[in-house]
């Protein structure tokens, strides 16, 4: 289901102590842009916070999920997660939550861009939540150093 502009709209009400945000409209939904950085997000008229391992404690501890989509081979759990609806009659916590995945959000770009060019990335196995990527789960990236070219 498309998100109403009803609800985008009431979203932005909330978020516009904030200063300069943005909506963006994709796949169905509604990305929340605050500095560059997308920090939420809209779909089916439920709003979705972004969070780290850290951050989104506080979201497990109140029975909130990720937000999820089916991807081509398996469903994919992403970094947003979804606001709890209390925070709809509580405005300051609303913003609180803004402001820390606005934080999450701009700490990943920073990141994201310190990461080194060619780090086999397109060829390694996603880590789950909480585990960290080996080279041992991606054998590809060290055999290619070793191998030795072919001879005629």
């Amino acid at each position: 289901m498309p998100v109403s502009q009803a609800y985008l709209d009431m979203v932005r009400e909330f978020l516009a102590p904030l200063g300069a945000i943005s909506v963006r409209r994709m796949f169905g939904g509604a990305g929340i842009y605050s500095g560059g950085v997308m920090f939420a997000l809209v779909e089916d008229d439920v709003l979705y916070f972004k969070a780290d391992d850290t951050t989104s404690v506080r979201y497990v501890d109140e029975g909130m999920t990720p937000f999820t989509f089916e991807g081509q081979t398996r469903t994919v759990e992403t970094s947003y997660w979804r606001a709890p609806e209390r925070v709809f009659d509580e405005p300051d916590e609303m913003l609180d939550l803004a402001r820390e995945a606005i934080s999450v959000a701009a700490n990943a770009k920073k990141a994201k861009r310190s990461q080194p060019a060619g780090n086999g990335a397109l060829n390694s196995k996603p880590a789950k939540r909480g585990e960290r990527p080996s080279a041992a789960a991606n054998p590809g990236t060290l055999s290619r150093a070793k191998s030795k070219p072919k001879t005629t």
